[in-house]
């Protein structure tokens, strides 16, 4: 690890004004990702600023809007009753994220700014675009079968790994974010980016700014979070699927979906929202909907499967979620 200088911010505007005069500072809050990294030599900052113990630690509902901030930790969000009560398919994303005594660390501005775990970005030894833009993807003819088969490029195959973020795409949350110029807002369906020429930038975060809060607006009491992994816990998703679903009659009112595990950020299933809407709740009109969000998959040579189990995962999803009969 090489040296550092460490900073404790003691107000926001403070920590987001030092961090954005030097290009080579960064944030630290749980650390859970960075300090892996600082261990690896993936990160190599000059300066950290600790915003762990700033303001930003409590679930509040305001007009019918429940914010996260950004400093709650993903054990006290997964076990908060507002969550539990409106969001169960954020609880369950939690829960199925990291062990115990990382979730007791990770906070929730941290979680949406997980790093890939793809092998090469973290072994500094290798080719990658994303932590050495410019030196190639070991991953397109390498080892990927936990890569991307939707939304990658060229340049990267590397996929996102937070469950939490999963969940908030499909629950339309925002984040409110605070830079030099002030405040501003990103619903997270925007906040991360696909890889394109730049898979270097994992989100639309400029330097300096910081997360202070999540929005999430209404309730979703009907919604789930499934999740397939190599072993039951303490791994990242294959494929993992969150959704929301509003029923009357038989009949799919509205719904959103979003898929973990096969993009380089959480993928909202817009295709299959479409398809599903105003239909029958039917496994037929599921596997449909499902064919129709992975139809322009472009699986690598070690991860084919995922195709098949992302459609698989959406109708599983949404066949527990409307009781609906195989």
């Amino acid at each position: 690890m090489i040296p550092f200088d460490y900073e404790r911010a003691t107000d926001a505007a403070g920590a987001v004004a030092t961090v954005a005069r030097n290009p080579n500072a960064r944030f630290l809050a749980g650390g859970t990702n960075l300090v892996d990294h600082l261990k690896l030599g993936v990160s190599e900052p000059e300066l950290l600023v600790d915003v762990s113990r700033l303001p930003f630690g409590e679930v509040q509902e305001q007009d019918g809007v429940v914010r996260a901030g950004a400093s709650v930790r993903n054990s006290e969000l997964a076990a908060h009753p507002l969550i539990r009560q409106r969001f169960p398919v954020l609880a369950q994303a939690l829960l199925a994220g990291a062990s115990g005594q990382l979730r007791n660390l990770a906070t929730t501005g941290g979680n949406l700014l997980q790093r890939t775990r793809c092998p090469y970005f973290q072994d500094v030894t290798t080719p990658c675009n994303k932590r050495e833009p410019g030196s190639g993807c070991s991953a397109i003819s390498g080892h990927n079968r936990d890569m991307a088969i939707l939304g990658s490029s060229e340049q990267c195959v590397a996929t996102h790994p937070s469950d939490m973020a999963v969940a908030m795409t499909a629950l339309d949350a925002v984040v409110r974010i605070q830079g030099v110029d002030g405040e501003r807002t990103v619903p997270v369906a925007e906040f991360h980016r696909l890889p394109g020429d730049s898979p270097e930038r994992d989100t639309v975060l400029q330097h300096g700014e910081l997360i202070t809060a999540v929005d999430i607006p209404g309730a979703a009491p009907i919604s789930a979070y499934r999740k397939v992994r190599d072993r039951a816990s303490y791994a990242f998703a294959l494929v993992s699927v969150a959704a929301v679903v509003d029923m009357a009659g038989g009949v799919v009112q509205d719904v959103r979906l979003a898929l973990g595990g096969v993009a380089h950020k959480p993928w909202r299933a817009r295709r299959a929202e479409a398809a599903l809407r105003g239909s029958r709740a039917t496994e037929q009109a599921f596997r449909e909907a499902a064919e129709a969000e992975l139809a322009d998959a472009s699986p690598l040579a070690g991860n084919a499967f995922k195709v098949p189990m992302a459609k698989n995962t959406i109708v599983a999803a949404l066949r527990d979620l409307t009781g609906e009969q195989r």
